[in-house]
């Protein structure tokens, strides 16, 4: 490839596209308005506490292919962590009562017909409901396909729809969630084991990729505000960047990865998504460390928390869908989740550790009916312009394995164009 290929953003999408690339060195750039590489997959040293915190908490799945390809082109499959099987423990904090979730190892669902292995109270038959989400219908909500009651419903469905979703399951689009099953949960155990970074997402996604690109010779530019494209009738001419006019030559390529309110004052005319629902995290610093060398992943139903992530001496608490509660105070929101996190852990609750509250009021797309039928395909009317991000057509909900998927298929793409510009 000749073809020189700058791609605008240096969050996962970008980065994905980034590490599929590198093999062009010094055709291709990245252009990065902050600081720092990670977008919205940050991680930064607290003072208050002392300790290197993500802005939000990630999970990941054993299942997400895009993501275990990811990890192992830029070397660091190692740095992720979680049980050795696939097992959800979860507790209800209205009663106190504990299961965990075992899916079977094969991919037919045997593992249902146990009642070891499902939520209690539930029988294997209420399991059905998800085929109506394997088959679900656009326009169909979640609870249109599993109904909006009953235990299965409150202890698996409401929880998983809301952590996959950032939407409620009375609100969050169906279509998004049989993708979830299909490449997970109904492959087996092998597919659905839980991970999270060993020590923090800037250490396993976002610094093992800086430095494949900066081996490879890419120029990665922070600082750099794009603050304009240029448009002929057919293509992008032209790169404002701060103050910089850069020249888009034929045969060049341009990847957007940046979110869609930024990619909307961008692309005139570009249709996206509206912003989701906000995601609120909070991290404690504890006393002692609560985990060994794996860490611990536990699910909360019956609170404000929803899912505790423990690693060593620190615990982080997840709660999606949180407009009802984003412009509370932050020690509103650290003292009445504290409790909930203890006896997740089995901890001493009396003493609340400090904490620091992190905030994210467009932490997603919206993940409804109607939103779902505006995300973009990574192709736009100008052959020269490629969308990534996880709010792009990926047919996956906004994590970050529909990123790095996006950003594969930008590179993929990309790859494609310039091959085709060059045979002409």
């Amino acid at each position: 490839m000749s073809a020189h290929v700058h791609i605008i953003g240096a969050g996962v999408a970008g980065l994905a596209a980034a590490v599929r690339l590198a093999h062009l060195g010094p055709r291709l750039t990245v252009y990065e308005s902050a600081p720092r590489a990670g977008g919205r997959c940050r991680s930064y040293h607290d003072p208050q506490l002392d300790r290197v915190i993500d802005n939000g908490n990630h999970l990941l799945l054993s299942g997400n292919t895009a993501a275990m390809a990811y990890v192992s082109e830029i070397g660091a499959a190692d740095r992720l962590s979680g049980p050795t099987s696939a097992a959800f423990p979860f507790i209800d904090v209205t009663t106190g009562a504990r299961w965990t979730l075992r899916p079977g190892n094969g991919a037919i669902p045997w593992w249902v017909f146990d009642s070891a292995r499902r939520v209690p109270g539930t029988h294997a038959l209420e399991y059905l409901s998800a085929l109506r989400l394997l088959n679900a219908k656009s326009g169909e909500t979640v609870t249109d396909c599993v109904g909006g009651d009953g235990t299965l419903f409150r202890n698996f469905w409401e929880p998983l729809t809301v952590a996959a979703l950032n939407e409620s399951a009375a609100e969050g689009a169906a279509e998004l969630m049989g993708p979830v099953l299909r490449e997970t949960f109904l492959k087996g155990s092998a597919a659905c084991r839980p991970l999270i970074a060993r020590r923090n997402l800037a250490d396993t996604l976002v610094d093992p990729a800086m430095s494949l690109l900066n081996a490879a010779g890419v120029n990665v530019r922070f600082g750099a505000r794009v603050r304009a494209l240029e448009f002929d009738a057919t293509r992008v001419q032209a790169l404002d960047v701060d103050e910089t006019h850069i020249a888009i030559n034929a045969g060049d390529l341009v990847i957007l990865a940046v979110p869609a309110w930024i990619a909307q004052t961008l692309v005139p005319g570009l249709q996206a998504p509206p912003a989701g629902q906000a995601i609120v995290n909070v991290h404690y610093r504890l006393v002692t460390s609560v985990t060994g060398d794996a860490p611990r992943i536990v699910g909360v139903v019956g609170g404000l928390a929803q899912w505790v992530f423990a690693r060593d001496d620190m615990a982080s608490v997840t709660i999606s869908a949180a407009d009802s509660i984003v412009n509370d105070a932050p020690e509103d929101i650290a003292r009445t989740c504290w409790p909930e996190v203890a006896a997740a852990l089995e901890i001493d609750s009396r003493v609340e550790p400090p904490a620091r509250v992190v905030k994210e009021k467009r932490a997603t797309f919206a993940q409804t009916p109607k939103a779902v039928k505006m995300r973009p395909s990574v192709t736009t009317k100008y052959p020269n312009l490629l969308l990534a991000g996880d709010w792009t057509a990926t047919g996956l909900p906004a994590t970050i394995e529909g990123a790095i998927r996006s950003g594969f298929t930008a590179a993929r793409r990309a790859t494609g164009l310039t091959t085709e510009a060059q045979a002409a």
